[in-house]
C-alpha cells in the first residue's frame, strides 16, 4: 500500500522529530536512457510508482513505448542526452547501459544540475577495464581470482601455462557480456587473446555463480536480492557465451547470510576504496560472484543493472523504485526505510533471434505478444531488440529480442507461467533455453 498525502505529512513530522527516515518521494519526472529489456524492466517498475508523474525513455523500443514516451537520441552523446533531459524538465535521469556510462554521459547530465542514477566515467571503469577492477579489488582486499594482464601473445601464452586449463580469458574492455572465453582448448584461448588489444587471464573459479546488485550513493551500500543468470546459448550450459539467456530469483540453494557476507567483504570495501581514490561510485554496483570451495570470489564487477537479472530482481521488489534511485543520485540512501520484497519467485526466459549470438537475423515479425501477457500481471513480456514498423507490427531488431518474465509463489510456479507465455509467442527462427531455473526448482 502506498503512502497517502496524509501519510506523507505524518512521515514528515516523524522525520522532523529526529527519526532520520527519508520521506517518500512526492513527485518526479524521470528519463531512462537505453533501449533493451533492462530498460523496459526499469520503465515498467517506474511506471507503477505513483511518485513518477512523467516517464520518458531514449531511445526506447516498441515495448517501452507502451509505458513511457520515447525519444530518439544518441545514447553515447552526453550533450544530446543532457539537452533532452533539460528540455523535458527531467528531475532524475537513469542511465541503463554500460557504454553511455563509460562514455561519460552521467557526468554531462550531472554537470547540468540534473540528478543522475549512474556512476561517472572514471568510476565506471570498474566495468570498462577488467585490469582497473582488479587493481581496485587488490586495494580493497576483495577476494577474487589470481590474474595477469597481457598485451602480447607471448605474455598470454605464459599466463595460460601458469594457470592451466580450464582457461579464462577476458577482453579488458567492454564486450556486451560476450568478451569472456572459458575453454580447455589452449589454441582457442590464445586466439581470443590475440583478437583483443589487452586481456586479463585468470585462474578458473569453480562453484555456482551468483549475481548480486547493490545500489549506492558512494557511501551507503544497499544490497538487493541475489539472482542467477544463464550465459551459455544452449541447454545444459552448452554453446557460446551470450549476454544472458534467462535468470531467476531467489536462490533457494544459496548459503544463509550470503548477502550480508558479500556486503561486508566485497561491496562496501569496493565503494570505500573508490571513494578513497577520489572516484566515488554512485549508482548500481553489480558483483558477479563464484561460490567456490575456497569461499566467495568476485568474477567481475559491472557498473549498471545486469540484463537479464534486472528483470527478476525488479519483479520481486515491492518498494517503489523511483525513490530508491533518487536517493542514490542525491546522496541520501542512509535515510531510506529497509527495502520490501515479494516472498515469491521470478523467472525470465530470453527469446533470441535466429543466429544469435554470432549473426542474429533481424526484421522478423513477432506474433502472440498480447496473448503472452497474463491478465493478473503474473506473466509479461519485456522487449529487448524490437521495433515497430509503419503498420504497427512489432519486428525483431536485435540478438536478444524478448525477456518473458513471470512471478509465482515459488520457482516451480514462476517457471510454468514463464514457459507457458513463451509458448504463445511466434518468432521465425527464434530460440530460447528450456532449462532456466530448472535445477533450482526441483
Amino acid at each position: 500500500m502506498y503512502p497517502t498525502p496524509l501519510d506523507r505529512l505524518f512521515l514528515r513530522d516523524r522525520r522532523a522529530a529526529g527519526t532520520g527516515h527519508r520521506l517518500p518521494l512526492p513527485s518526479v519526472k524521470v528519463l531512462v536512457i537505453g533501449g533493451g529489456a533492462r530498460e523496459h524492466a526499469l520503465c515498467r517498475s517506474l511506471s507503477q510508482d505513483p511518485a513518477v508523474t512523467e516517464l520518458h525513455c531514449a531511445p526506447g523500443n516498441a515495448g517501452i513505448a507502451q509505458v513511457a514516451t520515447v525519444h530518439p537520441v544518441d545514447q553515447l552523446d552526453g550533450a544530446q542526452v543532457t539537452a533532452l533531459a533539460v528540455r523535458l524538465g527531467a528531475e532524475l535521469v537513469v542511465v541503463g547501459p554500460e557504454a553511455p556510462l563509460v562514455a561519460g554521459v552521467a557526468d554531462a547530465v550531472r554537470a547540468a544540475g540534473v540528478p543522475v542514477f549512474g556512476p561517472s566515467a572514471e568510476a565506471a571503469l570498474l566495468e570498462g577495464s577488467k585490469a582497473f577492477a582488479k587493481d581496485v579489488m587488490a586495494g580493497a582486499g576483495v577476494p577474487t581470482a589470481r590474474s595477469y594482464v597481457c598485451t602480447t601473445a607471448a605474455e598470454a601464452a605464459e599466463a595460460l601455462d601458469a594457470f592451466g586449463p580450464p582457461y579464462v580469458v577476458k577482453d579488458d574492455g567492454l564486450a556486451a557480456g560476450k568478451g569472456v572465453v572459458v575453454t580447455s582448448d589452449r589454441a582457442e584461448a590464445l586466439a581470443h587473446a590475440g583478437a583483443c588489444e589487452r586481456v586479463v587471464i585468470e585462474e578458473y573459479l569453480d562453484g555456482p555463480e551468483v549475481s548480486l546488485f547493490a545500489i549506492t550513493d558512494g557511501t551507503t551500500v544497499l544490497p538487493l536480492q541475489p539472482a542467477q543468470d544463464f550465459k551459455r546459448a544452449l541447454d545444459g550450459d552448452q554453446g557460446p557465451n551470450t549476454g544472458g539467456m534467462g535468470a531467476y530469483s531467489p536462490l533457494p540453494w544459496a548459503p544463509e547470510g550470503l548477502v550480508e557476507d558479500v556486503l561486508a567483504t566485497v561491496l562496501q570495501p569496493t565503494v570505500d576504496e573508490l571513494r578513497r581514490r577520489g572516484t566515488p561510485f554512485s549508482g548500481l554496483l553489480y558483483a558477479g560472484l563464484a561460490l567456490t570451495s575456497r569461499g566467495t570470489r568476485v568474477i567481475e564487477f559491472n557498473a549498471r543493472f545486469g540484463d537479464p537479472e534486472t528483470q527478476v530482481v525488479l519483479a520481486r521488489l515491492r518498494t517503489p523504485l523511483a525513490g530508491v534511485l533518487h536517493a542514490s543520485a542525491t546522496g541520501t540512501l542512509d535515510q531510506l526505510e529497509p527495502l520490501r520484497w515479494d516472498e515469491g519467485a521470478a523467472v525470465t526466459v530470453v527469446i533470441a533471434a535466429e543466429g544469435y549470438p554470432a549473426a542474429p537475423r533481424t526484421g522478423d515479425p513477432i506474433e502472440g505478444l498480447a496473448e503472452a501477457e497474463a491478465a493478473d500481471g503474473t506473466a509479461y513480456v519485456l522487449h529487448a531488440g524490437t521495433k515497430a514498423d509503419d503498420d504497427g507490427r512489432v519486428l525483431s531488431a536485435g540478438g536478444r529480442v524478448l525477456s518473458v518474465t513471470a512471478t509465482g509463489a515459488d520457482l516451480v510456479e514462476a517457471r510454468e507461467r514463464a514457459y507457458r507465455s513463451v509458448g504463445l509467442i511466434s518468432l521465425a527462427g527464434g530460440q530460447h533455453r528450456g532449462d532456466i531455473a530448472l535445477k533450482a526448482a526441483q
